[in-house]
């Protein structure tokens, strides 16, 4: 069945919108329609946090709270779940939510523009979590930016939830929410309003008749690459197909050779997971954006963009990531390496969408990966660098590097792996091979680096590896 209504839990109730904007976010829908003016517009791409909101999403028999930026999201990505709002956190005028009573007790409020988007992180750590520690409290307000530099204030409302009952409203009326959501969540929903489409899928069977169809439609995760272009470069998305809603692309499986990723899998589901293989991956995850942002991107979303600064693709590169590739005539697996083409430009075709990735394990293999930016958290990379080595008896018997930010697309650096296979595992091995980076990277200037500072991390990072796996110490600056 299809349906061509908007359906959203809010307030225990289930509220219903017809002909609606596919392009317009929930964002501008809660302040200009719902006229629930306490979420805020920042900087409408997902990078300040004055705009976040919960969403209560359908886990089986339990709710999943995920803290996300309205500025980005489409109004039908909300379809069937529960939305929550800072207005609606108090159980009554005189009663605040625990977390809003810490924030009112430690002062963490200042001017009072950023104050509802760290509420809604924090009542969502808050749903999420038991025990508040500093790790957990600075991941789940990495996403939001206070103008007046009240961190402190917010760390210590955030800590004082520690042992606070948790029984608030939303826990007292959890069946009822779950019941509701179970009403609303089982229809194809299909939007067609003055020439601009929505398709909202239920299973790949579906997802491919439609891409045949619509063999030009836009395909949307997440949203943090592409609502750009509405909320930044006001264009218009004329046909949209989101793949959020197909629980078939939404696993991560493991057998003796890779981890496989569907691709509506989350960044949060699956940073977890890799943790146990491959640490660095994990740590650059936590720094690829905010809680936010990670609760709806998905690695998959980031190799279809095809940025050149995309933080996962180095990584993938170097550890020969496979992706399937399918279409209404079946699916194929390529390597990762030969995806990218030119500037944002990939061999995907038209009618074609990335169904999973697949990264190996390399058990006999060294693996680091290194990000560079202005800023630790939830900031875009000046460079990535990212290295997997074999070495036996101090001979390089295997090699695999890639870069992110040093050229149109990113890629593997083939010149200084051939400069280093075969050779000792030496700090000389690696000063030589660092001139080889000359060769395979050419790097521009632009507002987040210049070229010659480019080239000179890039080298730097080639020998950070060297270091740290020879004195078997992580080298951090940042510690």
């Amino acid at each position: 069945m299809t349906s061509d209504v908007i359906r959203f839990i809010h307030n225990d109730k289930i509220i219903e919108i017809k002909d609606s904007d596919p392009n317009e976010t929930v964002l501008n829908y809660v302040r200009e329609k719902y006229k629930k003016t306490g979420t805020k517009e920042g900087c409408a791409e997902g990078g300040c946090g004055a705009c976040t909101i919960v969403v209560g999403t359908l886990n089986k028999n339990n709710i999943d709270y995920e803290a996300i930026n309205s500025c980005i999201a489409f109004l039908p990505m909300i379809n069937g779940k529960q939305l929550i709002l800072v207005e609606d956190l108090a159980k009554d005028s005189k009663s605040l939510h625990p977390v809003q009573e810490a924030m009112y007790n430690f002062h963490g409020s200042q001017c009072g523009f950023c104050t509802p988007g760290f509420v809604m992180s924090l009542f969502a750590m808050f749903k999420n979590n038991y025990i508040y520690d500093d790790e957990t409290i600075k991941d789940s307000i990495s996403g939001n930016l206070c103008r007046c530099t009240g961190y402190n204030p917010i760390i210590k409302a955030a800590k004082s939830l520690n042992g606070k009952n948790k029984s608030d409203k939303f826990f007292k009326n959890k069946n009822l929410t779950i019941n509701l959501l179970k009403r609303i969540n089982n229809d194809n929903y299909n939007i067609d309003n003055n020439k601009r489409k929505f398709f909202s899928p239920k299973n790949i069977s579906d997802l491919k008749k439609i891409l045949k169809q619509y063999p030009n439609s836009d395909i949307l995760n997440g949203g943090t690459d592409l609502s750009l272009r509405v909320t930044k470069e006001r264009n218009n998305l004329n046909s949209i197909i989101y793949l959020g809603s197909i629980k078939e692309l939404k696993y991560i499986k493991q057998n003796e050779r890779f981890i496989e990723v569907g691709a509506s899998t989350p960044l949060i589901k699956f940073e977890g997971i890799v943790k146990k293989f491959y640490p660095d991956f994990y740590k650059i995850l936590k720094r690829y954006g905010s809680v936010q942002i990670r609760n709806v991107a998905t690695i998959s979303g980031n190799i279809a963009t095809a940025s050149p600064i995309g933080d996962t693709l180095p990584i993938l590169l170097s550890l020969n990531a496979n992706i399937v590739i399918s279409d209404h005539k079946g699916n194929k697996i390529m390597p990762l390496n030969g995806f990218f083409i030119n500037y944002r430009k990939t061999i995907l075709k038209k009618g074609q969408f990335i169904k999973s990735v697949q990264i190996p394990f390399s058990k006999n293999n060294i693996f680091k990966a290194y990000k560079v930016s202005k800023r630790i958290d939830d900031d875009i990379s000046s460079i990535c660098g990212s290295f997997n080595i074999n070495i036996k008896k101090n001979i390089i018997k295997e090699i695999f590097i890639a870069y992110g930010g040093m050229s149109a697309t990113p890629k593997r650096a083939l010149n200084c792996e051939k400069a280093l296979l075969n050779n000792d595992f030496s700090k000389e091995s690696f000063i030589l091979a660092q001139k080889s980076l000359e060769k395979d990277f050419s790097p521009i200037d632009d507002v987040r680096a210049s070229a010659n500072y480019r080239k000179e991390i890039a080298k730097n990072l080639l020998l950070k590896c060297f270091l740290e796996i020879k004195n078997n110490k992580k080298i951090e600056i940042n510690g």
